[in-house]
């Protein structure tokens, strides 16, 4: 709710920075055209590789939507950073012919914000909140109304003279992305009428996007070192793309017309990266937890003051594919290094217990 004195009206005011900076119109026809990373980005459900089951389901909405000439129901996409929830999200705005506008909730700090994006949609358009668990609470209320009523309710005046007016919104479509789905609100999560997540991507399917990206780039590329290179993305769209352009500026640098694995495997070690994936931050993580704290188990904080990274960092991007990767276990005690682990670094466990 908005509550407006008419006695001392407001002056108007320009967006806020983080709102110029993030919020911004993206037509069916041009997505997101600006950015050079969106040009390994597919542009239609046929062109996404992976997340088949989401696919199917996504299309079936979609198509019905369209032939009841409706506005298709709020879509909430959740899963680790990196998986295609963007990129989703453009596609469902073309598959539906309507413009997307793109905004985060850290960029809605006032409730005004939220009114003055939405008021300006027209009917079917799609609004898509990146990091949505981030929206303040004071901005989250006024959403509640607009998604289920599409209607804003504000408050002309103060004390007893104060009255009520309902300020109709056009009939949108809320795409909300997240990796924190728990810290959503049980209200926000539940006027979603799509929940969908995102999962890790296989080997052949990170190979396809690899051998897709490549062509895109102009880049030759052997369909083994595609491999090597999805081997060693953590099952993620976007490193896989990371990894394939610090390679390909390897190539360039030497002079090699087409990547084989031996150039691959070249970048990777002056990158720092193993066979498996990892980094020198997990194998750091791994080795502090082995050498210094006998495997464990160990707190998060401390594991944090030994390698100098922030708590939240390990917990959300090194953890899971360490964990994924059967060489950390998490327990009510702490943090434990599994067998896994002193094998790949090289290290005898019982010397060390």
């Amino acid at each position: 709710m908005i509550v407006r004195d008419d006695k001392n009206p407001p002056k108007p005011k320009t967006p806020s920075k983080a709102l110029e900076s993030e919020e911004r119109i993206v037509s069916p026809a041009e997505p997101n055209a600006n950015a050079f990373e969106n040009k390994l980005r597919p542009t239609t459900l046929e062109e996404y590789v992976g997340q088949k089951k989401l696919k199917e389901n996504l299309k079936i909405s979609i198509e019905a939507s369209k032939k009841r000439d409706e506005p298709l129901e709020h879509v909430l996409l959740h899963g680790p950073p990196g998986l295609g929830k963007t990129t989703l999200a453009s596609i469902i705005s073309r598959e539906m012919n309507v413009n997307i506008k793109i905004t985060s909730g850290p960029a809605l700090e006032k409730q005004g914000d939220l009114a003055a994006i939405i008021s300006n949609l027209n009917d079917g358009d799609v609004l898509f909140i990146d990091e949505i668990h981030r929206i303040r609470s004071v901005v989250e209320e006024i959403l509640y109304t607009a998604m289920e009523d599409y209607g804003i309710d504000i408050v002309l005046g103060k004390g007893t003279s104060a009255s009520s007016m309902r300020i109709n919104l056009p009939r949108f479509t809320l795409i909300g992305a997240t990796t924190k789905t728990s810290l959503l609100s049980s209200p926000l999560r539940d006027r979603f009428g799509h929940n969908y997540k995102l999962n890790f991507y296989t080997i052949d399917e990170i190979t396809s996007i690899i051998l897709r990206s490549a062509k895109i780039l102009n880049t030759k590329i052997n369909p083994d070192a595609a491999i090597a290179i999805a081997n060693c993305a953590r099952q993620t769209p976007r490193i896989a793309n990371r990894l394939l352009k610090r390679v390909r500026d390897f190539a360039d640098y030497h002079d090699v017309s087409c990547i084989d694995v031996a150039m691959v495997a070249k970048a990777f070690n002056s990158l720092g990266i193993d066979d498996i994936g990892l980094d020198t931050t997990d194998r750091k993580i791994l080795k502090d937890i082995i050498v210094k704290f006998g495997g464990g188990p160990v707190g998060l904080n401390t594991i944090s003051a030994a390698t100098s990274e922030e708590e939240s960092t390990i917990e959300d991007i090194y953890e899971p594919f360490l964990i994924k990767l059967g060489m950390l276990e998490r327990t009510p005690r702490g943090r434990i290094a599994t067998p896994n682990a002193y094998v790949h670094l090289g290290l005898e466990q019982k010397s060390l217990l």
